[in-house]
């Protein structure tokens, strides 16, 4: 762990997808506010929204709390189809230790 960061969220600003999840993006600035915040919350945007140059819905604030200084980029992780989620849902995993 390299990072902690607390951040207050509105939950009246929140909204959810058609799976219940709330996907957020988290910034960090180089500097701080008034308030000693240099981290900001807002709801994830698509691809479209962001050529559009629609504007944020920022949903709070905050600060880092505690960092190593080694912050690296997470590696993109191709995501399964749901054809081949179902061909795997039965599959016996004998190498997990439960």
């Amino acid at each position: 762990m390299s990072t902690i960061i607390s951040v207050g969220i509105s939950k009246d600003k929140i909204t959810f997808n058609d799976k219940g999840w709330a996907n957020v993006t988290i910034f960090v600035n180089d500097d701080t506010n008034a308030y000693g915040q240099n981290a900001s919350a807002a709801m994830e945007q698509t691809k479209e929204q962001r050529e559009a140059k629609e504007a944020k819905a920022y949903i709070g604030n905050g600060k880092v709390v505690w960092t190593d200084g080694n912050i690296q980029a997470a590696e993109r992780v191709e995501r399964q189809t749901e054809a081949s989620e179902q061909s795997l849902s039965g599959r016996e995993t004998p190498d997990l230790p439960f």
